[in-house]
């Protein structure tokens, strides 16, 4: 295997060929649900070492995307998702390593008894089996969902998208390298690029071979798999992220709060898009200025617009501006005279991603966060932490938005299911 990350093709007919890389991915999941984490943390070490030596070769591969991306004129949003650099692979590296120290979820106990008539029942966690992950533009995710899948004991089909074509092939030939080094089956971690389009919609409709399809990208990707897959789907949704600014608010705290979750990475989910000013709030134009020396374009109503310094960078927000994630240096602005219409407008425009509110009443903390229907709620913090990273899961594979099995960020125990183990002494049912 090399590090230009050839892998076994099928031939030219993609629902065969994916199919018969779902075949391999089940049998390699068998002996990966069997490792030990001794074994599986060696193949996520191996993983960050070889990643690190192989850094010119990624970067090599990474500068070719991202030159194409320039070329068809991709989005700076997108090109920012897509680049990766020295500290980048670092990071990547790192957070491999941060899994490795994690505990392992398999097998980990979540309920059990002895039953009066002496059967023994336990409920304990499992891999899924063959996780298949459909995204776009972003070659960290590549190493985040493998590194995820190996150490929740799955393996994973991945779809990385065109634009990332050659970092993720040069990644994926790294990750089976080091796979093959460990001794554990290189079919735990495959892409099914080569196929292209016609490749992600066999994959969405491998059921029975894929056990679950995780979809990570825009709004357009997201409804496309969510739609048309006949795999089970777990959605990560779009963020469409709010941050409440009480009349209680401090003006530092206010001040730092926004800044830092508008512009700290714009090109991320957990950015806020839209910020709700409490018209008793006494510093709203300062919190504007320092938006506005920051650079952000401010997409403003009639109230807030009163609040702007001379020669701010704004424009009226119409409805529009509140649905939009722009995952750039823009931001709309509502003034709101109550929490009840905060609650009411997030409620209206939410994406049940994240939202926020920077409050020094304890009342109106506790009654946004029983009130708020979003994955994560943040009081008093930047919406930025919305991250597994951040939150102690080591990587993620995504924000779940959804309700079933998995919400908010998904780390190891998301990648997992439980299976009930009954013992007994010949017990038969009367």
């Amino acid at each position: 295997m090399s590090d230009t990350g050839v892998i076994a093709t099928f031939g030219e007919d993609p629902v065969a060929g994916v199919s018969a890389m779902a075949d391999d991915a089940r049998d390699a999941a068998r002996i990966l649900a069997r490792a030990t984490r001794t074994w599986k943390d060696r193949a996520l070490l191996a993983i960050a070492d070889r990643i690190e030596r192989k850094q010119d070769v990624v970067l090599a591969a990474n500068a070719k995307d991202l030159e194409r991306g320039r070329v068809n004129g991709t989005s700076e949003a997108l090109l920012d998702r897509l680049k990766l650099d020295a500290q980048r692979i670092t990071g990547l590296a790192e957070s491999l390593r941060e899994l490795a120290a994690l505990p392992d979820p398999v097998g980990g106990f979540v309920r059990g008894s002895t039953l009066p008539n002496g059967l023994r029942m336990r409920q304990v966690r499992v891999p899924m089996g063959v996780v298949g992950a459909i995204y776009e533009a972003r070659p960290n995710v590549t190493v985040d969902i493998a590194g995820i899948a190996l150490k929740s004991g799955n393996a994973v089909l991945l779809r990385g998208g065109s634009a990332a074509e050659e970092s993720n092939r040069a990644l994926v030939g790294i990750i089976r390298d080091s796979l093959a080094d460990v001794k554990l089956p290189v079919d735990c971690v495959q892409s099914i690029d080569e196929y292209g389009r016609e490749g992600a919609n066999a994959l969405m409709g491998a059921r029975g071979k894929v056990d679950v399809l995780i979809p990570r990208g825009g709004h357009g990707l997201i409804q496309s798999v969510v739609q048309n897959a006949k795999v089970p789907v777990i959605e990560t949704g779009e963020g469409n992220v709010h941050l409440f600014v009480d009349h209680s608010a401090s003006k530092d705290m206010a001040v730092d709060l926004v800044v830092n979750s508008k512009t700290h990475r714009t090109s991320t989910c957990n950015t806020t898009e839209t910020l709700l000013l409490h018209s008793g709030f006494a510093h709203g134009d300062a919190v504007l200025a320092a938006l506005d020396r920051a650079g952000v374009t401010l997409h403003v109503d009639e109230r807030a617009e009163a609040m702007l310094p001379a020669g701010s960078h704004h424009v009226r927000a119409t409805d529009e501006d509140w649905a939009t994630e722009y995952l750039s240096m823009d931001l709309a602005v509502k003034v709101v005279d109550s929490l009840d219409e905060a609650l009411k407008h997030i409620d209206r425009w939410s994406t049940r991603h994240t939202e926020a509110i920077v409050t020094n009443d304890l009342a109106h903390a506790e009654r946004f966060v029983a009130e708020i229907d979003a994955a994560a709620v943040m009081v008093n913090a930047s919406t930025r932490f919305t991250d597994g990273g951040q939150l102690g899961l080591g990587a993620e594979i995504g924000i779940s938005t959804q309700k079933m099995h998995a919400r908010g960020p998904m780390g190891l125990e998301e990648l997992t299911t439980t299976k009930w183990i009954v013992q007994g002494d010949g017990h038969v049912r009367a």
